[in-house]
């Protein structure tokens, strides 16, 4: 009965924090909706690391490589076969997810230094990849319109709107099916794996089987992340899933708590704020083009061994005690 009233509780929970965002959206301006908008991406993204590193125990630099196949996917859907956006979310998570089965039937096998040295290569060697294919752009990548919000909603309805509408409420879906995954009792077996993978195998738990399918969901909600993305920038191409936006992920979830999901709104608005704050350091005090470049990694850094030293657990952790 308790496990019923806790999942009722969580579900209202969400239900009025996603009220909450739809009316937020009507009482700020455009530039505040696509910074939110990125925020709910980047939290997605965020969530699929937290799900597979922190809660299965499997390493991942790739993240942003698995976000990559869901964008292109996204685009392809839009663009080649003029589908609704929607739709192209959908195709999104559900080729990534396809993706991240048959990287996690390989993944299953590997371990710590060397899941984390194969998830880097792709990384590293998809963008070279997608450029040898016509179909996906070449280097110029995929540009698009998504075209405008339904006119049911009317003159006053801005797309800035419409993309904080479908990014905040496909993040919040996501993340409350995660949620909800991680608290059921074959969720609670993530844990298990993840500190013991012997004894998780000797009390009957396939091992094998629960990582590659960690691995599907996450490479899932990574490529809906990468959909998402996709929406915002209107177009996909090599260059928008750098290998240091795997790093800049990984950092932001160590930074907000690997092993919980109270902080990745936080982990969202951390690497949204990044560059605005580099920019606004670079402008009083001056710099080179490249000072510019590398300042929000020197940034991401400091939060990093800040957060190691202070909430080695992440801010979650924090609030929970004080509560």
């Amino acid at each position: 009965m308790s496990k019923y009233i806790s999942t009722k509780k969580r579900t209202l929970l969400f239900v009025a924090f996603g009220w909450a965002l739809l009316i937020l959206g009507d009482r700020v301006g455009d530039l505040e909706l696509y910074q939110g908008s990125f925020v709910a991406t980047y939290a997605l993204a965020i969530t699929s690391i937290i799900l597979l590193t922190g809660y299965s125990g499997q390493l991942s630099l790739g993240q942003s490589a698995l976000m990559a196949v869901g964008a292109y996917a996204g685009a392809l859907t839009i663009f080649n076969a003029g589908l609704h956006p929607i739709i192209g979310l959908f195709m999104a998570a559900l080729v990534a997810g396809v993706f991240g089965l048959i990287l996690g039937l390989i993944a299953a096998r590997l371990s710590g230094p060397y899941l984390a040295g194969t998830t880097l290569a792709l990384a590293i060697s998809l963008p070279t990849l997608a450029n040898q294919f016509p179909i996906l752009g070449a280097e110029e990548g995929i540009v698009f319109d998504v075209g405008l919000p339904p006119a049911r909603f009317g003159e006053d309805f801005s797309q800035y709107k419409w993309f904080f509408w479908i990014s905040a409420l496909a993040a919040l879906i996501m993340v409350f099916f995660i949620v909800n995954l991680l608290t059921s009792r074959y969720g609670r077996t993530f844990k298990a794996v993840r500190d013991n993978p012997v004894a998780a195998q000797l009390s009957g738990i396939n091992v094998g089987r629960l990582k590659v399918n960690a691995f599907a969901i996450s490479s899932g909600v990574a490529g809906l992340s990468g959909g998402l993305l996709v929406m915002l920038i209107s177009g996909v191409s090599p260059s928008a899933f750098p290998l240091s936006l795997s790093f800049s992920l990984l950092g932001a979830a160590v930074v907000t708590g690997l092993y919980s999901l109270k902080g990745v709104i936080l982990g969202g608005l951390v690497l949204v704020a990044i560059p605005e704050i580099a920019d606004s350091l670079v402008s009083r005090i001056g710099g080179s083009e490249g000072f510019t470049t590398v300042l929000p990694g020197f940034i991401v850094s400091a939060l990093l061994i800040l957060a190691v030293v202070f909430t080695p657990n992440g801010p979650g952790h924090l609030l929970k005690k004080h509560h």
